[in-house]
């Protein structure tokens, strides 16, 4: 993106409301908030798809939802009956996250087997798939390079680095949440198919995290905080009001 605008870059944001502990009130508000901004998508917890789907109507804005989020452990039929649900519902987009165990096991055939019984749901309902890796599980970049491959294999829609929910211990045995890293997703790029978009998801709170992260290829990301980051652009490109980013709650 040469020229980024507020609109180019309201296009590009899946905005989460993934918190378990939100009502439907809180998030039928949060969606009505939002529906001025030309998102690409708000993603939010496949019980409330038909919510999302009912509050969003008519603004232009996609549904999307989470397959066996956060853990990505669930058998591989329950992820596929999940998000054939989710489409029933009126989804139009699914972010799975694969099982990460199998994945730091090698066993490859089974990491195939899950990614491609979710893409055949999502495809054969016209709907988009992204693969969630969680990145910072996946210490050694084999595992990272191998999930490239075989998603553009398989043929998915987008490769997406995290959950914003998994938490790793710190050098001071605290646990932290990890994200988007530009190693992680200069990877994700380098070693996906060209068909294969990448999404940063994970601490991407600010303009600044957005722009970073577009001359690495990146197209999608996944943020909570999409009004600070538009207002931000709103006064970068056309002169408006910035919002504080001061207690932004956890990214996704």
């Amino acid at each position: 993106m040469t020229n980024p605008t507020v609109e180019s870059i309201a296009k590009m944001l899946d905005h989460a409301i993934l918190q378990p502990f939100y009502t439907d009130e809180e998030m039928r508000r949060e969606m009505e908030g939002l529906r001025q901004y030309p998102l690409a998508s708000i993603c939010i917890k496949s019980s409330a798809v038909a919510l999302a789907v009912d509050t969003l109507a008519g603004s232009g804005i996609g549904v999307g939802t989470v397959i066996a989020f956060p853990h990505g452990a669930s058998l591989t039929a329950v992820k596929a009956l999940e998000a054939s649900l989710a489409f029933d519902d009126g989804a139009q987009e699914v972010d799975m996250v694969i099982n990460i165990g199998k994945a730091l096991s090698d066993d490859w055939d089974y990491v195939r087997e899950d990614i491609q019984a979710v893409t055949n749901v999502a495809h054969n309902r016209g709907g988009l798939i992204k693969v969630i890796f969680e990145t910072g599980y996946l210490l050694e970049d084999r595992h990272k390079i191998r999930l490239c491959e075989i998603c553009s294999e398989i043929g998915v829609d987008y490769v997406k680095t995290s959950t914003g929910f998994g938490f790793v211990k710190d050098v001071t045995g605290n646990m932290a949440s990890t994200g988007a890293r530009d190693h992680d997703l200069e990877l994700m790029r380098a070693h996906s198919a060209v068909s294969v978009g990448v999404k940063a998801s994970g601490g991407m709170r600010t303009l600044d995290d957005v722009l970073r992260v577009l001359p690495i290829g990146v197209t999608r990301i996944g943020t909570t905080s999409t009004k600070v980051i538009l207002s931000a652009a709103t006064t970068r490109f056309e002169g408006g009001i910035e919002e504080s980013v001061s207690s932004i709650p956890m990214d996704y």
